[in-house]
């Protein structure tokens, strides 16, 4: 391995730093006067440009965007003013407490969109807007001061009281003394309320913890005069509104308790309930309460519960913190008589939205009213329902904190459609805007970000040392990021789980450091290949969490990096370790002609990431302990694979075949999955480089079928490249349908393939302008920089994958989240820069 000299990457870092720094400075002379205490500069200062997309065939009206503080380059203390223009227009615009913990961290704006639209904003920093804001939310409390407590009316015991008398005013905080209880004319509507300029919502700050519907007629705020006149007026219509709901004993309109023994619990046994106003903005509200020693079947416990909403929506974004674990929770609404049940489709994705809801003449003023809540798939274990209420069951899902390894969360949405505000007047109207808004949960607007500070830092000529330099600057952001978060006894905090023994976290991620730290001399990035993979294997060689038994290939992968420890230690606990993954090998089950399945659930299936995850693990433990003879087991799958999945007419190879031809998503006649998913062929393609690297040149004809795939494929990516661009596309053949993306993970590997290919002479040295694009492409279409000096990487894929709800079409790919920062697309990047290293050092 070539070695850089540290200082290149120091003055590399300064430059970075310096001019991030400068990129936020109004650089023109402008007028500065005193707003509210602050400075602010009133000329335009410009902080960044975005490009947002609709990837709906739906028009999305008061679509918000966010971004964070972090991603604009700004500090996490930002308290500056920010405006967002879409040319001469200002949008309204809001700064936000987004991750809920106390701070604004970014900024929301509003839009408009017809479908399939996209538009260009800009945001400047320093620019005080003369537009005035339309108030369209509202997060509000109040109780009455000046009266007296006395017996309660409905009680007659003289524990619970009443109050007399006094007015309302309204509270940022307040908890209920222990004698408060429903109907004691202290708290205005009897707890914490929030709206949108659609509809409101009330949580009762009491034992019933009832979640209970305002709908309005207005779209102007109203609940702060809803109830100043006593509890019975807005049971009747009024000018703005009326209560709509019975709620009853019930969970109301998307309440939430306990799910314990197939029986519901409510939260009703507390100490003390606290309700919070955090924001009250014109375009986004949010309250909390705290349920403080919360006493269950299960035990004790305390829960914080966030309700928020935004500006043109009538859905509430309900997260509920536990300091406890939770094994199932319930959500849903009130089940009243003669209405109709409502079931979204479950078999989808993950990480997509569903929905339960009822529909029907359930309105306090005998109207047609909907009821639903929203959930993610991957967190429901059950749907059913009990006397009073239709019910999800859902399973939290652990959210540690430093103070609290236990905690964990659990975050859903709830909504109300009143036929005399909505527009919205039988059950297939309301089945229509249902399924909207799933797909508007599920599949979020593209956005392509482009900001002064990352501008500053990106040159426009790629050199050997400033490739190299991006590469260490991307792990050290990592590193500072999550450390070594990814060890046995650590956090998988993208999939908010404990770690497992897998391809990305526990293989391609600490390899990738350990071959950084080759290049560069640096233990910290060595480090982690010990810290990490090595925290998976006992004394004895055995693989914590992986049981060979499932036969999952992708579980292969981290052999590489374990491969790795023992070249480096000969202790025998790796040895043993590899072993045993050469074993799974052994008994993986095979297609007819020996290609191997992706899991053993997958039965008959070949998937492109297949290749990547057992073939570099088979040749180079095959070449250290079987004298090379399993490399034609090796080649023999990526014929089998570009037999079977190469698109004859386009070059691209398809996300998986079936060989049984019994998937939902395989062709009844080919047996091919439908898309052209990009990672996937960036798996196939960094797998083919880095095998041809482990077979040796004299054998030619093990070689040959692999260099003919290479040359193959390098004229199929390059016809596949965005000439905007220079990167790939999220399906590879379908640029600028609607909903497609550029994706970096895929871009990234590609860039891998080129570079790599070309140094080690499998394709023709023509093929050098194609990867210096391609990675200038990558750096300036996805890399931000941030106030810290710290990048990220943005527009990953986070997952796809087909089967179990995901059936392989277009709209799948398109519903998979977009991600930044996850380890599949970073370990690509930080591949791609050392291979463009290691390239522009030999060709320049």
């Amino acid at each position: 391995m070539i070695r850089i000299q540290k200082v290149g990457y120091a003055a590399f870092s300064l430059i970075v730093l310096f001019n991030l720094l400068t990129a936020c400075k109004d650089t023109t002379k402008a007028s500065v006067e005193e707003l509210g205490g602050q400075k602010a500069i009133t000329q335009n200062n410009w902080l960044a440009s975005a490009e947002v997309h609709n990837p709906s065939l739906f028009e999305r009206n008061d679509e918000l965007t966010y971004l964070s503080f972090y991603d604009l380059g700004l500090d996490s203390d930002f308290t500056g003013f920010l405006s967002v223009k879409q040319g001469e227009d200002v949008l309204p615009s809001q700064v936000i407490d987004n991750d809920l913990d106390g701070k604004f961290d970014g900024l929301i704006f509003a839009t408009n969109f017809q479908a399939g639209e996209t538009k260009q904003f800009v945001i400047n920093q320093g620019d005080k807007s003369t537009h005035k804001l339309v108030k369209r939310t509202q997060a509000e409390i109040s109780h009455k001061i000046g009266g007296e407590w006395g017996p309660h009316e409905k009680y007659t015991d003289g524990k619970f009281k009443g109050y007399t008398g006094g007015n309302f005013v309204n509270v940022d905080t307040l908890t209920p003394e222990k004698h408060y209880t429903d109907h004691s004319n202290w708290i205005r509507y009897e707890g914490p309320g929030i709206e949108s300029d659609k509809v409101g919502y009330r949580i009762y700050l009491d034992h019933r913890n009832g979640f209970d519907i305002f709908g309005k007629l207005t779209p102007e705020p109203v609940l702060q005069n809803v109830g100043q006149d006593g509890y019975a007026s807005y049971h009747e219509l009024q000018p703005w509104g009326m209560d709509l709901l019975k709620v009853g004993s019930s969970l109301g309109a998307g309440g939430f308790g306990l799910w314990h023994n197939d029986t519901l619990s409510l939260v009703s046994d507390v100490d003390s309930w606290t309700a919070t106003i955090h924001a009250n903005g014109a375009l986004s509200s949010h309250f909390s309460i705290d349920y403080q020693a919360w006493k269950s079947d299960i035990g004790q416990q305390d829960l914080k519960a966030f309700v928020s909403m935004q500006a043109g929506s009538r859905l509430a974004k309900l997260t509920l913190d536990m300091s406890a674990p939770v094994e199932t929770m319930a959500i849903g609404v009130v089940k009243h008589k003669d209405t109709e049940f409502i079931q979204g489709d479950i078999d989808i994705t993950g990480k997509a939205y569903s929905f339960i809801a009822s529909w029907g003449k359930q309105s306090l003023d005998g109207g047609q009213l909907g009821m639903a809540v929203f959930f993610r798939r991957e967190l429901l274990k059950e749907v059913t329902q009990d006397k009073k209420n239709y019910l999800a069951i859902m399973s939290p899902k652990g959210n540690p904190t430093p103070n609290n390894p236990n905690a964990m969360q659990l975050d859903y949405y709830f909504a109300a459609v009143w036929d005399e505000e909505s527009g919205i007047h039988n059950k297939q109207d309301f089945v229509a805007y249902l399924e909207q808004e799933a797909e508007k949960l599920t599949v979020k607007p593209r956005i392509r970000l482009k900001t002064k500070a990352s501008k500053s830092a990106i040159a426009e000529t790629v050199t050997a040392d400033n490739a190299l330099n991006w590469a260490r600057l991307l792990a050290d952001s990592e590193l500072k990021r999550k450390g070594y978060t990814y060890r046995y006894d650590g956090w998988d905090i993208n999939r908010k789980r404990l770690p497992k023994f897998e391809y990305d976290i526990v293989g391609l991620t600490p390899h990738t450091f350990y071959l950084l730290g080759e290049i560069t001399g640096e233990d910290k990035y060595q480090e982690m290949l010990h810290k990490v993979t090595g925290s998976f294997i006992e004394d004895d060689g055995t693989i914590k969490r992986y049981k060979l038994s499932n036969y999952n290939i992708d579980a292969v992968s981290p052999g590489v990096a374990v491969l790795a420890l023992y070249k480096e230690t000969k202790e025998q606990k790796y040895k043993t370790a590899i072993d045993t993954l050469r074993q799974q090998l052994k008994e993986q089950p095979k297609t007819t002609e020996g290609a191997f399945w992706h899991k053993k659930k997958y039965t008959s299936q070949v998937w492109l990431d297949g290749v990547y995850m057992g073939m570099p693990f088979l040749a180079e433990y095959s070449n250290l302990f079987e004298d090379g003879h399993s490399l034609d087991e090796v080649v023999n799958e990526f014929v089998l694979t570009q037999k079977y999945l190469k698109d004859k007419a386009t070059g691209y190879y398809y996300h998986a075949w079936d060989e049984a031809k019994q998937q939902d998503w395989a062709d009844p006649e080919t047996g091919l999955s439908p898309e052209f998913w990009a990672r996937g062929m960036g798996w196939m393609v960094m797998s083919l480089v880095d095998v041809l690297e482990l077979i040796p040149e004299s054998k030619t004809e093990l070689r040959a079928p692999l260099l003919q795939i290479a040359q193959e494929v390098a004229v199929s990516l390059e016809q596949a490249m965005d000439k905007e661009t220079q990167t790939w596309w999220q399906v590879m053949d379908k640029p600028h349908v609607v909903g497609n993306y550029r994706e970096s993970s895929a871009s990234a590997m590609f860039t891998y393939f080129y570079a790599k290919a070309i140094k080690n002479g499998y394709i023709d040295d023509k093929y050098k302008a194609v990867a210096q694009k391609a990675y200038q492409g990558l750096i300036k279409e996805f890399v931000l920089v941030h106030s810290d000096g710290t990048v990220s990487m943005t527009n990953q894929c986070y997952v796809a994958g087909l089967g179990f709800g995901r059936d392989g079409s277009y709209q799948y790919y398109m519903s998979e989240p977009i991600w930044k920062n996850d380890a599949k697309g970073n370990i690509a990047f930080i591949r791609a820069s050392m291979a463009m290293h290691e390239l522009l050092l030999v060709k320049q």
